[in-house]
């Protein structure tokens, strides 16, 4: 190994604000298989964040019953179906394991009728701690991985989901219901809430609020109004027992940069700096933050020379004091990472800081 640390060291090193010799660099853990070429990666520095939670949600209730079965196309898929006093509420997905996701066909809200059925629904869910789960995920994964918790999707950004809605259905929803929209969106504010201490008290040392917020969807306003208290709060509660908060803005943030600093987190990540403004221009923003960015997904078609050569530009306008990491938190297209990961281990070891 190239370094005095772990990577697991390096990596929450950075995100305390901590000085190290060389950016780290970080995949997470289902991108990849076990095989002679991870085991080299690791070798050469490459950390993975495995995700995980100190916690579960259940529903009290509400009678749940999930249905696999084919379609007529011949494609598996999920049905997952939700008993409650107003009615019954279901998702209909096709599951994608080559894309570590499953593809929603069927969201839970089809018409302003499900409203109460999804209040409930939501009002329904509460929380258990499973420290027991976390703790023995890092036990095994050992100093190569950083593992991290999760709090759920931000309490309006839930309803933008692969469950509740989608982002068209959600955009004429706030329009034309947003008194309903306010009361779920309470509702998840309290479900989130009963999290906080729950994960500050954990096992894991940093975690994720959410994340994948549009901006051009949400709006500079809104973002304002409905996430960023949400961060403060959550932060005030998790400082207190040394765990570090972040979130996950892969979009453009242009028009949420003033928003983005002013809310007490500890970093960004996957922050494209191709897509939204350059490093230069967030590190002045977002001032003690760290910035965990995704190495850019338009560079993922480059060759490995020209992938060394990129990275090496962007690491040369990146000053000491700069908490920066670098991640691939995108899947690339298949094979990629055997010519591309060692191009960017090379440009990071041969920068140094």
């Amino acid at each position: 190994m190239p370094y005095e640390q772990s990577a697991r060291t390096r990596i929450l090193r950075v995100l305390r604000g901590q000085s190290e010799n060389h950016v780290p660099f970080t995949t997470y853990s289902l991108f990849s298989e076990l095989s002679t070429f991870e085991r080299e990666m690791r070798q050469r520095g490459l950390g993975y964040v495995a995700i995980s939670s100190s916690y579960e949600i259940v529903q009290k209730q509400a009678i749940v019953r999930e249905i696999r079965y084919r379609a007529a196309s011949g494609d598996p898929m999920i049905r997952t179906e939700y008993e409650t006093p107003f009615g019954t509420l279901y998702t209909e997905q096709k599951p994608q394991p080559e894309l570590y996701t499953n593809w929603t066909k069927e969201h839970l809200f089809k018409s302003e009728d499900d409203y109460k059925a999804l209040l409930w629904l939501v009002k329904d869910q509460v929380t258990v701690p499973r420290y027991d789960r976390a703790a023995k995920l890092v036990s095994a994964l050992g100093e190569d991985f950083a593992v991290r918790d999760q709090i759920p999707l931000e309490p309006l950004q839930n309803l933008i989901s692969s469950v509740y809605m989608d982002a068209q259905t959600f955009s004429l929803e706030w329009y034309d219901n947003r008194d309903e929209i306010l009361k779920l969106y309470d509702a998840f504010r309290e479900l989130n809430r009963s999290i906080y201490p729950i994960v500050a008290n954990g096992p894991l040392e940093f975690m994720n609020y959410g994340g994948n917020v549009i901006p051009a969807i949400i709006g500079k306003k809104n973002f304002a109004e409905y996430y960023v208290p949400n961060y403060n709060e959550a932060a005030e509660i998790v400082h207190r027992t040394g765990k570090l908060l972040g979130t996950h803005l892969d979009d453009n943030n242009e028009t949420i940069m003033a928003e983005i600093a002013s809310a007490d987190l500890d970093y960004i990540e996957a922050y494209d700096p191709v897509f939204s403004p350059p490093l230069e221009t967030a590190f002045a923003q977002f001032r003690k933050k760290a910035i965990w960015i995704n190495w850019p997904s338009a560079w993922h078609a480059e060759t490995p020379e020209r992938a060394e050569q990129l990275t090496s530009e962007l690491l040369s306008r990146v000053k000491p004091s700069d908490r920066l990491l670098l991640a691939v938190t995108e899947n690339m297209p298949v094979g990629r990472d055997r010519e591309l990961f060692p191009a960017i281990l090379n440009a990071i070891q041969s920068a140094g800081r």
